[in-house]
């Protein structure tokens, strides 16, 4: 974007401050790229999921590398280890809480974040390649949420490692030294705890990494907005600071509240009863389920129980499950309409709804046992969800009749309502 509000380089007066700059020119670029970055003024509060992420992603490291120096991560130890950080460790309690609890709030943010991007056409041109790296990270991060569970070493994190690893053997020719490797050995096990360990701690920085990619990618082409309109002057844009952040920090504040309420009023609430319990190889719950953020893709997974041509069921469940977020990949190829923002696409806009109650369908399914009318509605949810993409967007894209764009971002934020 070449839009800028102050153009001109950042002399600091400070001289201490104008020698480091010169020799390393942080402080130009953070005024750069976060306070006169140019920002449509039209953002509404949809936007400020990206703050609240970032805050969500610092709170997991800094609480996880505390309660790292605390955990075992072996088999006999890990459970009363988790037992010890909440009973015996000065804040062990809230600071376990703030982690567990993060999980879920980190992903309840991601969730509406992708969902705003699906409907406000935010992956569409110029910023494809951001879309894609928002997929990656949301790819990470599942990685690191699942290895995380298992290392409370309860009832169902031991039986969700053993279930979910078990997929990785459906795969032709590399399925079973994957699996091998990535357990340690033929069980899940001791080797399969340190590895999840290992990985759990190592995954947050490269998905920080990813992060700053993110941003990066975001800052070449700027935000998208509301309306989809590209900002045509500076009368279309604001400073980010303190426009932008004052309004994210407002956002951060209210996203607090919640989370500060779970932490301190029911930290245990989002768990499963059984993850209290020591894990038990000879013992298998009545029945197995994830945390709740992964229980839409889990659903999808148990849907696929009969075989497809010469794919056998289970290796077909795991390609749909894999399927269910890599089409995500292609969507700014899926979606060919030249209007970004739903506000402007209605018949779009149904499906996209529609869509919406089909993923909170699936997350209801994923967490009932799968028998009876629950395994033949996952099908159903399940055709829908690929229907959606695969079929219901192209179709629409090319068929619809879009409602007239405003010329600029100006004209859409003072136009008088009708």
């Amino acid at each position: 974007m070449a839009l800028t509000h102050n153009s001109e380089k950042y002399d600091p007066k400070n001289p201490a401050l104008k020698w480091f700059n010169d020799r390393l020119p942080l402080l130009s670029f953070g005024k750069e790229h976060f306070v006169d970055f140019p920002t449509p003024k039209n953002l509404n509060y949809w936007w400020t999921f990206g703050m609240i992420l970032a805050l969500c992603l610092g709170v997991q490291i800094v609480t996880g590398i505390i309660l790292a120096m605390h955990f075992t991560p072996h088999v006999d130890l890990a459970f009363n280890s988790v037992e010890h950080i909440r009973r015996d460790v000065n804040w062990g309690r809230i600071i376990q809480g703030t982690h567990a609890v993060g999980a879920s709030m980190f992903f309840f943010a991601v969730y509406v974040h992708i969902f705003r991007g699906l409907f406000y056409g935010s992956y569409k041109a110029p910023r494809e390649v951001l879309w894609m790296l928002g997929v990656i990270i949301f790819l990470l991060m599942m990685a690191t949420a699942f290895m995380g569970y298992v290392l409370p070493w309860g009832q169902m994190s031991f039986w969700a490692a053993t279930v979910i690893t078990n997929i990785f053997a459906a795969i032709p020719l590399v399925g079973e030294p994957i699996l091998q490797w990535l357990r340690g050995g033929f069980a899940v096990d001791n080797a399969t705890l340190n590895r999840f360990f290992s990985l759990h701690y190592l995954l947050p920085f490269v998905i920080a990494a990813v992060v700053m990619l993110h941003i990066w990618a975001l800052h070449i082409p700027g935000n998208g907005n509301p309306t989809g309109v590209e900002p045509k002057d500076s009368h279309d844009t604001v400073p980010f600071t303190p426009y932008a952040t004052i309004k994210d920090l407002f956002a951060v504040s209210v996203f607090l509240i919640p989370f500060a309420w779970f932490v301190f009023f029911a930290p245990d609430i989002l768990g499963h009863p059984d993850n209290y319990i020591m894990a038990n190889s000879q013992v298998t719950p009545p029945h197995i389920v994830p945390e709740w953020y992964f229980l839409p893709f889990y659903a999808i997974l148990r849907a696929i129980d009969f075989n497809i041509l010469f794919i056998d069921s289970k290796l077909g469940g795991v390609i749909f499950f894999a399927g269910s977020i890599l089409i995500l990949f292609f969507l700014p190829w899926l979606d060919v309409s030249k209007v970004r923002s739903g506000s402007f696409r209605p018949m779009f806009r149904i499906f996209f709804w529609v869509f919406v109650l089909d993923f909170l369908l699936l997350m209801y399914l994923g967490a009932q046992p799968a028998e009876g009318i629950y395994v033949t509605l996952a099908k159903v949810a399940t055709a829908y969800y690929f229907l959606h993409f695969l079929v219901i967007l192209p179709v629409v894209s090319r068929i619809e009749t879009p409602k007239p764009l405003p010329t600029s971002i100006s004209e859409a934020v003072l136009a008088k309502p009708a």
